[in-house]
């Protein structure tokens, strides 16, 4: 299993937006074949600093995932919005108890 997580930077004047535009992004990649999970946070001591956790069943999933519509239309869309350039972590699970 591969899990990610994207720290997103968002503008506050594109907040509310950019939350909306999520749900398309969520409700797609929820529905791929490889997807585990696939959720928005928002971290609660850094306002307009989000993070999207994913899981994933493998690498070829991942890979599959940023190929979509969904994906492509979704970093079109909002990627004038953040204050900073998202850092994405990929993380390995290699004990799932």
């Amino acid at each position: 299993m591969m899990i990610i997580h994207a720290f997103i930077y968002v503008n506050p004047e594109h907040r509310e937006l950019f939350i909306e535009k999520s749900k398309h992004i969520i409700e797609h990649s929820q529905a791929e074949e490889g997807n585990i999970s696939y959720e928005l946070f928002e971290q609660s001591s850094e306002p307009n600093t989000f993070v999207m956790l994913e899981e994933w069943k493998d690498l070829a999933a991942i890979e599959f995932h940023n190929e979509t519509p969904h994906f492509k239309k979704f970093i079109q869309e909002t990627g004038g919005m953040f204050s900073q350039p998202p850092k994405v972590k990929r993380f390995e699970v290699i004990q799932n108890s």
